[in-house]
């Protein structure tokens, strides 16, 4: 622990009630997001991450292990209160905890030892004053959803932690950057955990706490290049300096310090946290400031920036920070909040006014009320009475008339048996139903073959006409859920999925049926019918033609040979009055 209690600053009163919202809104199921103020912590694996929010705390609590430990975000919400058990209760209360962790708080000490305990938000009621079973919750927590290996999960746990010796502040143990894929990460580990980092730093009211190792040169440093993607001029981004002990022998980290090599506004703090020789020994927190202040004050160089040194300076000037960013964003909160209620309410309005459920045959009548409605409205829709039918598009009952007569009609008309078999196609199938031993007369086996090929076409525009008007019934069911069903969101679920299953059971057998009705039209071939045209009546047709041409061509030589005839006589004529011309001008 540290040595001093540290005394209250800037933000005891605003981080509560921060912190207060953030666990009520990370457990209600509307859509709500607000962008409330918080300290993101990054950092690469291995940069002392872990080791600076332990200092922070001044106890050991988080995983630890030589691969990756913060597999899921850990939302950390330290709480300062009273140095005394009833007074440390009391503060509980106050900023948010169970009245129940509380009193057993209150119970578990006495007024003369200080008061430290912890709580879960996914257990609630449950303290936990031994800091060792609160590491175990986190690694059992982050097994439950990650799994055992070395998977990640962007859902967060969220841990309360009260002590007389912290400052008020809220922080996020965001998961290190990694390179390489280990155990059952996915090849693409880094760009999720960026992309899980930049989820919570990319919103305007968080801070960033860009953890690096002052033993590596800042311009690689993973946590400035991602603060820097979406907090460019640093406005809001504190880095923090580690294992500045281990640096070269020559060199520190004044420059760094100085901000003059990569330049944030709310500057750099460096610490000196606990060596894995330290951490293997059981080095406790008190022990490890008294030896960071001692690091500090045998390095001289570091004496004009000691207000940037040490654990205590960080923690102080995170809370400050955080309170005045609070108070920053406050108005833009309270607007937020105010039209989010503004929203709630007009929504709650839509629901109607407040059903009698006070007791179990008061509820029955309401649901069956509802679903009656329900079912009324779906009819309305079908037959087309509905008052909510829309004028830009077909729908309901008219959309499926629509499927039935144009849709599926047109696509069936557009179905041309012969267009793509041709001549050859039909003496192909004629010689290969032939065999090895040929056939003096046409088979009837091509014939049957080629039909069937034609008629296995008519499947495909029966079955997409059956899933265009069950997605129709879907929309016409979601569309005929009464409004005032949105207030019970479990009930509306389990409405919709039964919904979904009773389409859902129609529609398989009528999937069944057009493809045993298909099936039944290919394995029987009715040649009796009216319109079918059979080998006899092809051939008396073909003879038909025949006789129809030549009578055709006859009639046509009957009178070609006619207009020759006239064409002669009229020639003739001619002849003899001609020649009776010459006769009589030559009198013979």
């Amino acid at each position: 622990m540290a040595t001093d209690v540290l005394p209250d600053v800037l933000g005891d009163s605003l981080i509560p009630v921060i912190n207060r919202l953030q666990d009520i809104f990370s457990q209600v199921t509307v859509d709500l997001r607000l962008g409330l103020p918080q300290v993101a912590v990054v950092g690469s694996q291995s940069s002392g991450k872990s080791s600076v929010l332990e200092a922070l705390v001044g106890r050991d609590f988080l995983p630890r292990g030589p691969d990756i430990c913060t597999r899921r975000p850990l939302v950390l919400q330290l709480v300062k209160t009273p140095a005394t058990a009833a007074g440390a209760a009391e503060k509980a209360a106050a900023t948010g905890g169970s009245l129940a962790a509380a009193a057993k708080a209150a119970a578990g000490g006495n007024n003369s030892q200080p008061t430290e305990w912890g709580e879960f938000l996914h257990a609630p009621g449950k303290v936990f004053h031994d800091f060792g079973l609160i590491r175990a919750e986190i690694q059992n927590e982050t097994e439950r959803v990650s799994g055992g290996n070395k998977n990640v999960s962007d859902k967060p746990i969220r841990l309360k932690i009260y002590s007389p010796s912290v400052l008020t502040m809220t922080l996020i143990d965001l998961p290190g950057i990694t390179k390489v894929p280990v155990g059952d990460q996915p090849s693409n580990i880094e760009h999720r955990i960026r992309e899980m980092i930049l989820q919570y730093i990319r919103e305007p009211s968080c801070i960033i706490l860009a953890v690096s190792a002052a033993n590596t040169d800042l311009a690689n440093s993973d946590a400035l290049q991602m603060a820097q993607l979406v907090d460019a001029d640093g406005s809001r981004t504190i880095g923090v300096l580690t294992k500045v002990d281990i640096m070269d022998r020559g060199t520190n980290a004044l420059p760094a310090l100085r901000n003059l090599v990569v330049p944030l506004k709310l500057g750099y703090v460096a610490v000196v946290n606990r060596s894995q020789a330290d951490i293997t020994a059981n080095k406790s927190m008190r022990d490890a400031r008294a030896s960071e202040q001692q690091w500090f004050e045998a390095h001289p160089e570091y004496s004009e920036v000691s207000a940037q040194c040490g654990t205590g300076n960080l923690a102080r000037r995170i809370n400050v920070i955080l309170g005045n960013h609070i108070r920053l964003m406050l108005p833009t909160l309270r607007k937020q909040i105010a039209e989010a209620l503004d929203t709630r309410s007009a929504e709650l309005k839509g629901y109607g006014p407040p059903l009698d459920l006070g007791s179990e045959r008061a509820r029955g009548a309401a649901l069956l009320q509802m679903l009656c409605g329900y079912a009324e409205r779906f009819g309305a829709l079908l037959q087309g009475h509905s008052e909510d039918m829309p004028l830009s598009e077909l729908m309901g009952g008219a959309r499926i008339r629509h499927i039935f007569q144009e849709v599926f009609g047109r696509q069936l008309r557009s179905l041309d048996p012969l267009r793509e078999l041709g001549d050859d196609d039909v003496r192909t199938a004629i010689k290969n139903s032939s065999g090895v031993a040929g056939t003096l007369l046409i088979p009837q086996e091509p014939f049957e073959l080629l039909v069937r090929r034609s008629i296995s076409k008519l499947a495909g525009p029966a079955l997409n006409c059956k899933e265009l008007v069950h997605e129709e019934l879907l929309k016409i069911a979601e569309a005929a859920a009464p409004t005032d069903l949105g207030r019970f969101p479990a009930l509306q679920r389990r409405l919709a999925a039964a919904v979904l299953e009773y389409m859902q059971s129609g529609a398989e057998p009528a999937e069944k049926m057009i493809r045993e009705l298909v099936a039944c039209e290919h394995e029987y071939i009715n040649t009796d019918h009216p319109d079918f045209i059979g080998g006899t009546r092809a051939v008396k047709a073909v003879m038909e033609a025949r006789e129809a041409r030549r009578a055709a061509a006859a009639a046509d030589a009957a009178a070609a040979d006619g207009q020759a005839g006239a064409a002669g006589v009229g020639s003739s004529s001619r002849h003899q009055v001609g020649r009776h011309s010459i006769c009589w001008l030559c009198n013979c």
